[in-house]
């Protein structure tokens, strides 16, 4: 438990982000036809910096909270996160938003073990169990996918880069929470978008397009939807163990699939409604941690 520990805020914190994640998603699709993946990347990251500046502004941080004592450890954690970036919207290109999603919710089983072998966290018979719940909805909810019909080679490589950009996203999560003990949260997500935007800006030379009516938008839209994402992010990492928010991290599973079936007018499949219960129930045990501690330390 750390000295600001806020479970609640940090939990409400990161079902916002996924969120927003999510619209952020959502416009990425829309675009992935037509755009090139590094523009799509710039635009994310350029328009993200505009919710950044105004958080760091509001904060009273802006430009001195940008000061660093540890920009090795920024250095890391930006370029885990651009790569996932990276990653992530070339398998969003590949497959529709609820199935790249899905791919994306093994980074928190990957940041939950990594945080208890590298950041000494405890894993609680609550987390743990709320962990094994929420990883059992994502297999019921993948499996069709898997188990049914022989995928394309596109689909193949939506799901390589889908589960790369997991692990890359597992690590980014935790130089997050290592970071946060002495870095501004704001500063955190300002060198990942500065990296972000490098890294998209290098890939200029392979052709962009110029963009224009709705997929400007959309763009724009991305890069709005993704910097205000990873302030609420960062905020939630501030305020509880990184092993204690994971399994929350799969409530974010539902404002896809909305999505899918809301804007691009995908069926609700059976394996979802077979998954749901799992993956909110993962949440809800998690979450009984809280209420049981009070009792438990009235005993000893």
């Amino acid at each position: 438990m750390t000295t600001t520990d806020k479970p609640g805020l940090a939990i409400c914190l990161r079902i916002l982000s996924g969120i927003l994640f999510a619209g952020m998603l959502i416009c990425v699709k829309l675009v992935s036809a037509d755009v090139p993946l590094g523009e799509i990347v710039f635009y994310r990251s350029a328009f993200a910096l505009i919710p950044l500046v105004i958080f760091l502004w509001v904060r009273r941080e802006f430009p001195s909270g940008l000061a660093t004592k540890r920009p090795f450890g920024h250095l890391v954690r930006a370029s885990f996160g651009a790569m996932a970036m990276f990653a992530s919207f070339a398998a969003i290109a590949r497959l529709n938003v609820a199935e790249a999603i899905l791919i994306a919710q093994l980074s928190p089983i990957i940041m939950a073990i990594s945080a208890g072998l590298m950041l000494c966290e405890r894993l609680t018979i609550w987390r743990i169990g709320g962990l094994a719940l929420g990883f059992a909805g994502v297999i019921v909810l993948v499996w069709p996918e898997l188990g049914g019909a022989d995928p394309n080679a596109a689909r193949l490589m939506g799901f390589f880069m889908g589960f790369l950009g997991a692990v890359l996203t597992a690590f980014a999560l935790i130089m997050v929470r290592s970071l946060n003990r002495s870095e501004s949260p704001g500063a955190i997500a300002f060198y990942f978008v500065i990296a972000s935007m490098v890294g998209g800006l290098i890939t200029l030379p392979w052709g962009w397009m110029m963009p224009g009516g709705w997929t400007l938008i959309y763009l724009i839209g991305a890069g709005l939807f993704g910097g205000l994402a990873h302030i609420a992010m960062t905020m939630a990492f501030r305020f509880a163990d990184a092993s204690r928010i994971a399994p929350f991290e799969y409530i974010a599973l539902l404002w896809p699939i909305l999505g899918d079936i809301l804007i691009f007018r995908l069926p609700l499949s059976t394996s979802f409604v077979l998954a749901a219960p799992l993956v909110l129930g993962g949440a809800a045990f998690a979450a009984a941690e809280k209420r049981r501690a009070p009792s438990v330390q009235a005993q000893t």
